[in-house]
């Protein structure tokens, strides 16, 4: 493009992918909403006949602010090697979309751009003119914001308006900081416990080892001496014996 001509808006933006080195097997065409449908058109009419997926990417300080990322693949149509049907042309398209724009959809042109697009506009909120049935695929329909933009909060909106619990979060406290509160409680109950069942056995412990008599053993014949078995009368019952 001559330097004197001034690029349409959307059609250089800076971003990684415009950047970057080509890469070996895909083009990488940049397009405004205005000239998209046209370049898929053309496209597809080259040979570019498969939509493999439709993407979204949110650069948060760019303008404009998203890329809706078409993917095509041309495959061959007469008989070719495996050589030439395993490394198919490919051409990836992008459309620099801003805030409350809309991109014209590519339904008529590929049916299966509809849940591609739907999934895009439920997790960045970027509309699809035209299309047959513009609603949420993933999240609910009463869902509040578009869970992949960068500016999404972390909890959710609604967990964002709600007052984060009293007590510090595991991750939020650093090493070797002392418990407080109820933290510091339940570890104090669970220490006292521990000292308590400490003792029960060590004084458990000191009482078999002066007696030789184990907690709660009963008396059998290997407990008495030969002169108490000496003493103990004999039942000669063979039935109470048995």
């Amino acid at each position: 493009m001559p330097s004197s001509q001034t690029p349409p808006p959307g059609s250089t933006a800076v971003d990684p992918t415009a950047v970057r080195p080509t890469i070996a097997d895909a083009r990488i065409l940049r397009v405004t909403p205005d000239a998209l449908i046209a370049t898929l058109r053309e496209l597809k009419a080259q040979g570019f006949s498969q939509l493999t997926d439709i993407g979204g990417v949110d650069y948060l300080e760019r303008e404009p602010r998203f890329d809706v990322v078409y993917h095509l693949l041309a495959l061959p149509t007469r008989e070719s090697s495996i050589g030439d049907v395993g490394a198919p042309a490919r051409v990836r398209v992008l459309c620099g979309v801003d805030v409350d724009q809309e991109v014209p959809t590519a339904v008529a042109l590929w049916p299966a751009a509809d849940w591609a697009e739907r999934e895009v506009f439920d997790l960045f909120g970027i509309r699809f003119q035209d299309h047959p049935d513009m609603r949420r695929i993933q999240m609910p329909d009463d869902w509040e914001g578009y869970p992949l933009r960068k500016d999404y909060p972390l909890r959710g909106p609604a967990s964002e308006r709600t007052p984060r619990p009293s007590f510090a979060l595991k991750s939020n406290v650093a090493a070797g900081t002392p418990a407080s509160g109820r933290a510091a409680a339940a570890l104090q109950k669970q220490l006292l416990e521990a000292r308590s069942r400490e003792v029960k056995t060590a004084a458990e412990a000191g009482r078999t080892a002066q007696t030789g008599v184990h907690p709660g053993a009963s008396v059998t014949a290997g407990d008495a001496s030969a002169k108490e078995l000496a003493e103990r009368p004999v039942n000669l019952n063979t039935k109470d014996n048995a």
